[in-house]
């Protein structure tokens, strides 16, 4: 792992990312500007103008990659794919025949991501992280936080492409941010929480989260064909990447191995269901997770990857049992 420091890429971490009994912390996202449709932000949205950095493994990235496809953003964004696993350098983007789905910068020729928070700030502090949303035009960055990413591609961009498709409705809009709260802390991050604890009682802290919040999903998904009824929304995007890494990534290196994902019911047919949709699967890169995460040393020093990806997203799911 590594950050910058003053615009130097040093080895290490942010001493904040733990804290005192033990616990990871998150570094907040430092890059919060916002595209807006009639530009009043000074990002407007425009087709063309933006770039993605992302890596397959990430799941906040895999949030922003899930919205380009359905928002049929694919040819108003472009993106770069950085190869899985931190390198000495932090993510890493290069031609590797090892990684086919992975591609070098196109934009600026940056073969490291800590290149572009230096371009728009050379004295930046911070950690340097996947999503990043890049301004071609003011050659900066705009964002490179997850969640306020996808609100911008739902609804910021619907006159460039025509696509209407809302998935954070005004009506539902107070209940999906207080259940994406919960899914946040106690399973989006929470698996982070555990594989990152530094503490005894920090990771079972976590780890009794991480599990009752997820029998709770099972028991919300056994009642109805989303997590909001009948309306995918963002909440069930924001839950999917995690649920698609956990058997083949978080239930063994983050020790999160009280159940996988397979043995919840509703939980995993509705994973499967959600990666059947149109646009979906091709967001979804199984080995790139292992890769990724198998190769973090502080969790697996002597590098070895498992050989298998022992998941099916293909297998039929029983969802249609529940009203549509």
């Amino acid at each position: 792992m590594g950050v910058l420091i003053d615009g130097t890429w040093r080895d290490g971490e942010l001493p904040q990312e733990t804290g005192a009994s033990g616990e990871f912390r998150r570094a907040d996202s430092q890059f919060r500007d916002r595209i807006t449709a009639d530009g009043s932000s000074g990002f407007g949205a425009e087709g063309g103008r933006y770039h993605l950095y992302v890596a397959h493994g990430c799941p906040w990235a895999h949030r922003t990659l899930i919205y380009r496809s359905l928002k049929k953003l694919n040819d108003a964004i472009t993106v770069s794919y950085a190869i899985p696993g931190l390198k000495q350098q932090g993510w890493t983007f290069e031609n590797d025949p090892a990684f086919p789905d992975c591609t070098p910068d196109t934009v600026n020729g940056f073969h490291y991501l800590h290149q572009a928070y230096t371009a728009g700030d050379p004295h930046y502090t911070g950690k340097v992280t996947v999503p990043t949303l890049w301004d071609k035009k003011a050659r900066r960055i705009v964002n490179n936080e997850s969640s306020e990413i996808i609100r911008m591609l739902n609804s910021e961009f619907d006159g460039i492409v025509g696509d209407g498709a809302d998935f954070y409705p005004k009506p539902l809009r107070g209940e999906i941010d207080r259940l994406n709260e919960t899914i946040y802390a106690n399973v989006n991050n929470g698996v982070y929480r555990c594989g990152f604890a530094k503490s005894q009682s920090a990771y079972e802290a976590a780890y009794d989260a991480l599990f009752a919040t997820l029998d709770e999903l099972d028991a919300r998904l056994s009642r109805q064909r989303y997590l909001f009824g009948r309306t995918i929304t963002e909440a069930d995007w924001r839950l999917f990447p995690t649920l698609v890494r956990f058997d083949v990534a978080y239930f063994s290196l983050f020790r999160c191995n009280k159940q996988r994902i397979a043995d919840y019911p509703n939980l995993a047919n509705y994973m499967r269901e959600l990666y059947q949709l149109p646009g979906i699967a091709a967001t979804v890169k199984p080995r790139y997770y292992v890769i990724n995460y198998w190769s973090i040393a502080r969790l697996n020093p002597l590098g070895i990857i498992p050989k298998g990806t022992p998941v099916d997203y293909t297998a039929p799911h029983d969802r249609s049992r529940l009203s549509s």
